[in-house]
C-alpha cells in the first residue's frame, strides 16, 4: 500500500513538472531550468512524507521555489509536524524550510 502512495505522489508531481513549467517561468520569474529543479525537490519531499508512517502526505503540501521547500496544510501532531520538516530539510538541495503546517487536535 505504502509503494502504491509513493508511487501515485511521485507521478502527479512528475506530470506538474511537466504541463506547468511555461505557466511558472513568467510568473515566478525562473528559469525552466530551476523549476525543473524545484520540481524534482518537491518530489522527493513528497516521497519522503509517503515512505514515513508518521506523516501524511496528503494533507501536507509541498512548495518549493529556488531550493526554498514551504510546507502547509494540517497535522495530527506536533510530532508529525517536526518530521515533516526534518524529512525535507534532509532531502539533498533543499536549501532551507519554512513550516507553516497547522497542528489539528
Amino acid at each position: 500500500m505504502n509503494h502504491i502512495r509513493t508511487c501515485v505522489i511521485a507521478a502527479a508531481a512528475a506530470m506538474s513538472a511537466i504541463v506547468l513549467p511555461a505557466c511558472s517561468v513568467t510568473r515566478d520569474q525562473q528559469s525552466v531550468g530551476t523549476y525543473i529543479d524545484d520540481a524534482t525537490l518537491t518530489t522527493r519531499v513528497k516521497a519522503k512524507f509517503a515512505e514515513d508512517k508518521t506523516v501524511s502526505a496528503l494533507a501536507i503540501n509541498v512548495e518549493t521555489f529556488k531550493g526554498m521547500v514551504q510546507l502547509s496544510g494540517f497535522a495530527k501532531s506536533g510530532e508529525e509536524k517536526a518530521m515533516a520538516e526534518r524529512l525535507a530539510r534532509n532531502v539533498s538541495g533543499v536549501t532551507g524550510v519554512k513550516n507553516d503546517i497547522v497542528v489539528r487536535s
